[in-house]
């Protein structure tokens, strides 16, 4: 088996009901749902949506305080018009703007909102990732 890989990414909720209807109003649903949690199938991972209460007892850390924001999660698009779409999708769902897309250094094009729980995401088109048909990445070899 792999050791280099992420299989499920979950995400702490101060409201899951609010949380699946922000996921819900871009186009996402969830693949299976337990009681308190929800899980997004994506392309070869999953996204759990999970009371942070929970979360924290699951984690057996019962009352820790978890926080948001110290983490990016992606989506890279293959054009720029793509990436405002769905930053416009993603305020239209109740986003919060923390950088409205833009050219970067680096050579593409990005911007960052936050869900209504705080958890950061970035919008991106990258000239030099290519992605395939269904949306996934993979690195270019870099020799």
């Amino acid at each position: 088996m792999t050791p280099q890989r992420v299989t499920l990414i979950t995400l702490g909720v101060a409201n899951l009901d609010r949380a699946k209807d922000f996921y819900g109003a871009l186009g996402w649903s969830p693949a299976q749902e337990q009681e308190g949690v929800a899980f997004y199938q994506m392309n070869g991972l999953a996204l759990g949506l999970f009371g942070r209460a929970a979360l924290a007892e699951d984690q057996g850390r019962a009352g820790a305080e978890l926080g948001t924001g110290a983490i990016t999660l992606a989506q890279n698009f293959a054009t720029i018009e793509e990436v405002d779409a769905a930053f416009a999708a993603a305020l239209a769902a109740g986003a919060t703007v923390l950088k409205r897309p833009e050219k970067v250094f680096w050579g593409g094009y990005s911007g960052y909102y936050a869900d209504p729980d705080g958890h950061v995401w970035e919008l991106a088109m990258n000239p030099f990732w290519p992605l395939a048909e269904d949306g996934s990445l993979t690195l270019p070899d870099a020799s």
